[in-house]
């Protein structure tokens, strides 16, 4: 039985189950794992107590360098192999060689022990790039499964269950770490390996419904029937080359992704360096800092849920303009925290928890919301290389952010705070003067030429 959830596509109506949508949902549920635990919460602050040096005064730097090393990756690779995916119609193919990429690069972290920081770097830097390149082609499987109308709900769909996979993988971790390093540093350190095995296998095998569930639509372009990957590499260079026509041709969505990297450097801070913060200025045992997560996770599947209803009734431009401003709440809250503190009679560390739980609320609605206006405004034809457009600005947006690193080594991470505060003020400002609706409109147009050519 079909779904009401039926896109019409060029070249001829393909009604859309809802188990495909489900199935499609289901890689952000799978990729969260290794956001969640290798980005976000327990890699990232083992890296920087564990694997480097304690005489090092440059761990926040290091951390730093191992993202930013491969956001250059997907930076590079993103424009490059989404030119490649529209012409060839295989989006799936590409998204599984991303998939075992990240997965088994992930899993080999468990070989890496205290000292080796070049080798945890280039794992991540690997794993990392892998993940940020499925991620945009999940993202462009978006203008096949939905239409103008609900793409927004689906879009929070996906986020909503991404935060429940995080919560999942969360727990496996809880199960896998029992050790502490002060009791037993030897037992910690090894279940922390352990556990990127046990991660990197969640990874797979929440992923099968994805590559099992969700068909392949795309068609490969005239002319590129089996074509073989060195003439899809060569017009994956000349669309590279030909980038510039397609900024000036869709300025708007080029507008866009520009405030959108601003802002989301903001966000990135906060996914990249959340972890180590906790750890290190409130000190936080790696057992309350799970648990803050697990609460954390609970709170940002309902607020992309609840914020995906609010999206289909005000549109996407005003949901992620709402969401930066509760971010900048959220941020100044965490700035004052001591202040608010004393003025409660509460330990910081129970304010943070609070502010936490409220601010998860935003994360996965201004990835949502910000997914979809890409969708909204990317030509059905382009959609994986628009998509790879939106992983490579959202590469840049992790560069710009990654400068946190260097400003709280500088000045201490409190003070770096506020850097991330003019982040979202800024990228705000600029979303504001985007024409969000009239460039729908331009793609709207630019789809029912295509369909009369047809």
């Amino acid at each position: 039985m079909t779904s009401d959830l039926m896109v019409e596509q060029a070249g001829g109506k393909i009604p859309v189950k809802r188990r495909e949508i489900f199935g499609w949902a289901m890689y952000d549920f799978a990729n969260s794992s290794y956001t969640t635990v290798i980005i976000s919460v327990v890699y990232s602050a083992f890296f920087t107590g564990h694997i480097v040096p304690a005489s090092s005064e440059a761990r926040d730097s290091y951390w730093a360098i191992a993202i930013i090393a491969s956001t250059l990756i997907a930076l590079v690779l993103s424009p490059f192999v989404g030119a490649i995916c529209d012409y060839s119609g295989r989006k799936k193919r590409y998204l599984l060689y991303a998939t075992l990429t990240c997965a088994t690069s992930a899993t080999l972290l468990f070989t890496v022990g205290q000292g080796d920081v070049w080798l945890a770097i280039g794992l991540i830097a690997i794993s990392n790039a892998a993940f940020m390149l499925g991620e945009a082609f999940c993202g462009s499987f978006l203008t096949d499964l939905a239409t103008k109308k609900n793409m927004g709900a689906i879009s929070g769909l996906g986020w909503g269950l991404g935060y429940f996979g995080g919560l999942t993988s969360l727990a496996l971790v809880m199960a896998t770490i029992s050790a502490t390093p002060e009791a037993d540093l030897p037992a910690f350190i090894g279940q922390n390996q352990r556990a990127m095995i046990f991660i990197g296998i969640f990874y797979l095998l929440a992923a099968i419904p994805t590559f099992v569930l969700v068909k392949d639509r795309g068609r490969p372009a005239p002319g590129f029937e089996g074509a073989s990957l060195g003439k899809l590499a060569a017009v994956g260079f000349k669309e590279l080359a030909a980038s510039w026509s397609l900024v000036r041709k869709y300025k708007i969505l080029f507008q866009f992704f520009m405030a959108f990297t601003v802002y989301m450097a903001g966000l990135e801070v906060v996914i990249k360096f959340i972890g180590i913060y906790a750890t290190a200025e409130l000190k936080l045992a790696q057992s309350d800092l799970i648990k803050m997560f697990l609460i954390i996770q609970i709170s940002a599947a309902l607020g992309a849920l609840a914020f995906g209803w609010l999206e289909a009734r005000i549109g996407a431009k005003p949901t992620v303009l709402a969401t930066i401003g509760w971010w900048v709440v959220a941020i100044l809250s965490i700035f004052f925290l001591q202040d608010i503190a004393d003025a409660s009679g509460a330990e910081p560390k129970s304010v943070f928890f609070v502010i936490s739980l409220i601010a998860g609320g935003g994360i996965g609605s201004i990835q949502s919301s910000s997914r979809t206006v890409v969708g909204l405004l990317s030509p059905a034809a382009r959609s994986a290389q628009m998509f790879g457009f939106w992983g490579m600005f959202m590469r840049l947006a992790i560069i710009l952010g990654m400068t946190f690193g260097l400003v709280s080594d500088a000045v201490g991470r409190r003070e770096a705070m506020l850097v991330v505060v003019g982040f979202f003020v800024v990228g705000g400002i600029m979303l504001a003067f985007v024409p969000i609706q009239k460039g729908i409109d331009e793609a709207a147009k630019e789809a029912d030429g295509a369909d009369l050519a047809a």
